[in-house]
């Protein structure tokens, strides 16, 4: 596995485990944090006429997966689990695709 995929996985683990103190401190709602980052995901609006589609999934990838492991009910922090209901969220929203 590349290196730069295992530290985006520990950088995503750690901010996951930060949104989750700062929620359970009172510090932000689960609603306050799920609002920041859809508006984190809203901003790559400006730039996404001059990416791909799969860039743009790039860039979204993160945001979903904090996002997702903010649904969490206490359980442990497993990056694969989060990782693929990030996708299958991702393939349910796709046209054309059958439910």
């Amino acid at each position: 596995m590349n290196t730069a995929n295992l530290q985006m996985e520990g950088t995503l683990l750690a901010l996951a485990a930060l949104c989750e103190a700062l929620k359970k401190k009172g510090v932000l709602s689960g609603d306050e944090i799920v609002t920041a980052l859809s508006c984190a995901e809203a901003g790559i609006s400006s730039r996404a006429p001059s990416m791909s589609e799969a860039n743009r999934e790039a860039i979204r990838f993160p945001i979903r997966f904090l996002r997702r492991a903010m649904e969490r009910d206490g359980s442990a922090l497993d990056y694969a689990a989060i990782a693929a209901g990030v996708g299958r969220t991702r393939e349910e929203g796709r046209p054309g695709r059958a439910e």
